[in-house]
């Protein structure tokens, strides 16, 4: 793959302009207009793309059924880096969507080799901070969901190595159970429309992760029974191995049609309604009816030395469970955008953006836009310099974890197991 993204990677570099135009990601400010609310995290270029977003922004304007779904490997505690995707799913929930949270336990266990019982203490952690952020919805463990593993047996039938190799790079050197893991991470992602019936999904993830919803995309396309496509002047209704029964009950449905071998053509039709009516007929002749998933795509928390914050280096990110003592090392000993010298801080001011103190601010510890904004052009002017403003984001990053951890504590009845 040209890219050369690994979705398992601590560390990478990706050219999100190249990504973007490689792999057809649309940029987030084509579909927010369509959006009641704008979050901040799309507003301040957080959330950078997506996919088939805008199924997602009418489903919230005209109240209709959605879900959100997103995963977290438990390979590590969780940390500040892991709370963005995690408020995209409680915003989302908020507007209406209904919440599928999956904990990867089966990947963490055959990529990262933890024992399963890690895996276990490890996803409590994730769920705690999810509904101290007042996550409603489904949870489940992987290995524990009976469904979704049928599913994720269902979606491997469509999936074969080369494919694997072309898109994560495997080889002949790859454990049998890291493709199984892809194969259980596709179930996932189709698991709400199995639960829950067809229904528009999206998947809140990192950039590095847009690898397991293409490769979604594609098997849910290969797990329908038809496509639907508009032509002039009437709609054609295509089998894809759909039986010929299913064909029938489609011709039966739209009495003028003309019932061909393969397809049917349905004139004068509408398109969305046709395509609605089919995913019925599918789904009656044992056909899953899936909508292509969409998502969304947020921009990584840099690591404050640097690179991106990751759970493999403990000097990268701040814990929700970070001691005051230590929370004040690492903040106070983080990289910034300062100059060299506070001469030259004055004369030329900041480089904010790409400072680890201020994106810190910008993603989590400043929530009022116009605070940030402040912060922003004080750096650019001049006026602030970098030990005033790790204090200052000290201050609110300790306040931040006191209040997280009270919720947690409230919440915590809500973990199971």
């Amino acid at each position: 793959m040209t890219q050369g993204i690994n979705p398992w990677a601590s560390n990478q570099s990706i050219d999100v302009g190249k990504l973007f135009s490689e792999f057809g990601i649309e940029p987030i400010e084509d579909v927010t207009a369509g959006l009641p609310t704008v979050p901040s995290f799309m507003r301040r270029g957080v959330v950078v793309g997506h996919r088939d977003y805008g199924l997602i922004a009418e489903a919230i304007r005209e109240k209709k059924h959605f879900n959100v779904m997103t995963g977290f490997m438990p390979s590590g505690h969780p940390h500040l880096g892991h709370l963005m995707v995690m408020k995209e799913v409680a915003w989302h929930v908020a507007q209406g969507g209904t919440g599928y949270i999956g904990v990867a336990d089966r990947e963490a266990h055959a990529v990262r080799g933890l024992s399963w019982r890690q895996c276990k203490e490890y996803g409590r952690e994730y769920l705690a901070c999810l509904y101290a952020l007042g996550y409603e919805g489904h949870t489940y463990y992987q290995s524990e969901n009976t469904a979704l593993k049928d599913l994720a047996f269902e979606a491997a039938i469509k999936i074969n190595f080369s494919e694997l190799s072309a898109i994560y790079g495997f080889s002949q050197e790859t454990a049998l159970a890291h493709a199984m893991s892809v194969a259980t991470q596709v179930g996932d992602i189709l698991y709400p429309q199995l639960d829950g019936g067809p229904a528009p999904t999206v998947v809140p993830v990192g950039i590095d992760q847009d690898p397991h919803i293409r490769l979604t995309r594609d098997v849910a396309y290969k797990l329908r029974l038809f496509t639907v496509e508009q032509r002039e002047g009437y709609v054609s209704v295509r089998s894809k191995n759909a039986p010929a029964a299913a064909i029938d009950a489609v011709h039966a449905a739209y009495p003028g049609s003309k019932r061909y071998e393969a397809h049917v053509d349905i004139p004068g039709a509408d398109l969305a309604g046709v395509e609605a009516r089919v995913r019925g007929i599918e789904m009656e002749h044992g056909g899953f009816g899936f909508f292509l998933p969409s998502a969304t795509y947020h921009t990584f928390m840099p690591g404050l030395q640097g690179g991106k914050m990751s759970s493999s280096v403990p000097e990268s990110f701040i814990s929700f469970w970070e001691s005051d003592k230590d929370l004040k090392k690492k903040v106070m000993g983080a990289l910034t955008g300062g100059r060299t010298t506070l001469e030259e801080q004055k004369k030329l001011g900041g480089e904010p953006e790409k400072c680890p103190v201020y994106l810190l601010n910008l993603f989590h510890m400043a929530p009022d836009d116009e605070e940030l904004v402040e912060i922003c052009r004080r750096c650019r002017d001049g006026e602030l310099m970098c030990g005033t403003c790790k204090k200052e984001t000290l201050a609110r990053t300790k306040e931040f974890l006191k209040d997280f951890r009270e919720k947690m504590d409230e919440t915590a009845h809500l973990v199971e197991g």
